[in-house]
């Protein structure tokens, strides 16, 4: 018999989108973040995607030394592998946004491939009050806010991340971020195989008809052939049914709340543990396994856990 074929779960724990006020749910401090990517391992993702917050208030943050504490109770609860931020928050520098990654050295870290209008505003049609004074005006301010992945700033991040082993999950938007990405292959900046995360649903970025689904499996699938590992994630409540297409095309599949509050029509997510479940079953019903975080490494070709600097 044929083995199954394996899919690699990641999991975005928290992300710098969503506002505490939308979700009890959100982690937010840095024991939170930890435990809950815990729970995501321990449901079945072999990777789990960070970022931070400010424990008082949920902010956006780059800060080091959360970024630290978070990696450092995860290496001691599980062997997931640990995915850093480049991205950050589309309000940071881009000193700003590299400094975790490039001071911790992570087996893997995320890298937007194009600038794009990056809008959120739209979340404020869903909530009536905010606990944190920045919530309204941080939705708000993106109706007027390029995230900023200029040429300059993806090669810095290549170069400089790539001095220390790192290897990256390429998150791609739009066609034109694939077409970047091949731009840094024909430069010889990146090497494969190439863990494209092709993004939908977020408003600035292509939508999550099937037919855009299929159209950047094919633009991938013809741009980096068998280098190619293709993953998908989807904004919101469109999360389950684009990863189900994905996984159907011979995708992987990213779950989180930094994505999606959701886990059901009106039911919040209780945890990313949750996420994770819902998808491992979907996976499971289609005769697909759940790849091992071991596996993960081998086919991304990662440096291996021990090489983090904590």
């Amino acid at each position: 018999m044929k083995p199954k074929r394996k899919v690699i779960i990641s999991c975005a724990i928290t992300g710098s989108i969503h506002t505490p006020s939308m979700s009890p749910y959100l982690p937010v401090t840095p024991g939170e973040i930890a435990q809950s990517a815990i729970g995501a391992a321990n449901a079945g993702a072999s990777i789990v995607h960070l970022h931070a917050r400010r424990p008082e208030d949920g902010f956006p943050t780059q800060h080091l030394g959360l970024f630290r504490e978070i990696v450092q109770e995860i290496r001691r609860g599980c062997d997931a592998i640990v995915n850093l931020t480049t991205g950050g928050s589309a309000i940071m520098t881009l000193d700003e946004r590299l400094a975790p990654a490039l001071e911790l050295k992570p087996e893997l870290a995320s890298l937007n491939m194009g600038s794009m209008n990056f809008g959120l505003y739209q979340m404020l049609g869903r909530e009536r009050e905010f606990k944190h004074a920045w919530e309204r005006p941080f939705l708000e301010g993106s109706r007027d806010l390029v995230f900023r992945n200029t040429f300059a700033d993806i090669e810095n991040i290549l170069r400089r991340c790539g001095e220390n082993g790192t290897r990256f999950e390429f998150e791609c938007y739009d066609t034109s971020h694939l077409y970047n990405l091949a731009h840094f292959v024909d430069r010889g900046l990146v090497k494969g195989p190439f863990f494209v995360q092709n993004v939908f649903g977020l408003l600035g970025g292509i939508g999550t008809h099937p037919e855009d689904i299929s159209h950047m499996k094919r633009t991938a699938d013809r741009l980096f052939g068998n280098e190619l590992v293709w993953s998908v994630l989807s904004a919101g409540k469109t999360q389950t049914p684009t990863i189900t297409m994905a996984a159907l095309l011979g995708g992987n599949v990213r779950v989180g709340l930094e994505d999606s509050l959701w886990d059901g029509p009106g039911q919040l997510a209780p945890s990313n543990a949750a996420q994770v479940t819902r998808i491992s079953s979907i996976l499971n019903g289609l005769s697909l396994e759940l790849a091992s975080p071991q596996h993960a490494r081998e086919t991304l070709a990662l440096k291996g856990a021990d090489t983090l600097a904590l």
